[in-house]
């Protein structure tokens, strides 16, 4: 009879025990899909928001390409703005001013106002503006110089025929001056082939600044 209450007992505490345990286990089964649920939850919702910036990173890289088609030409293989104007200068000159076509002033002035409009017409983003200056390959030995003195010559024209105070093209637009020169040493800039006197031009980069969130503004 002992052993028969002991037996008893035993099956009691052990039938207790898997309940208990049993619960347990329910209690973190659940547990584990509300957590998963939740990170399910997070991880659609993160890639909901990086699927709407880059949504807004691709329409401000393609507003890019609205520049005014009559002075701008956009080349998508170099990612870049030629200036659709033909300038030629005198040899070893700078000045903005001594341009052999006069006519090339005026455009280069309605060029920089197309410039400022695209900039209102966007103000919500901020620009990186590039102005390169490129030379024409002869025997003048300051070419490299030169190509970066012409497109500060350009900056200052902007800056003399702008009606804005204070950044000539624009409160949204950082602007930067560049020469890439002739090309004697390699630089991999973007030239026109078989005829130099091309090469006495102006190329434009236009680059949205803060496509990219700042880490303050991360996705998390």
């Amino acid at each position: 009879m002992e052993n028969n209450t002991k037996g008893s007992y035993f099956w009691t505490s052990y039938s207790d025990l898997m309940t208990s345990l049993f619960f347990i286990m329910l209690v973190l089964f659940v547990l584990m899909i509300a957590l998963l649920y939740q990170q399910v939850r997070i991880t659609q919702r993160e890639r909901d928001l990086i699927r709407n910036r880059l949504r807004e990173i691709e329409q401000i890289i393609e507003s890019t390409k609205n520049l005014d088609k009559k002075y701008f030409r956009y080349e998508a293989a170099y990612k870049k703005y030629v200036l659709n104007i033909a300038v030629s200068f005198p040899t070893g000159e700078s000045r903005i001013d001594r341009l052999q076509d006069p006519e090339s002033l005026g455009r280069l002035r309605e060029a920089g106002h197309a410039i400022q409009q695209f900039l209102a017409q966007n103000d919500t983003t901020q620009y990186l503006l590039i102005i390169e200056g490129q030379a024409s390959r002869d025997r003048y030995l300051r070419n490299y110089e030169l190509s970066y003195e012409r497109a500060l010559g350009l900056l200052r024209y902007w800056a003399e025929e702008s009606p804005l105070e204070g950044n000539p093209l624009g409160r949204n637009c950082e602007i930067l001056i560049a020469g890439s020169g002739d090309n004697t040493i390699e630089t991999g800039a973007w030239r026109e082939q078989g005829d130099e006197a091309k090469n006495q031009r102006f190329l434009i980069y236009l680059l949205p600044k803060n496509i990219i969130p700042e880490k303050d503004h991360d996705f998390h």
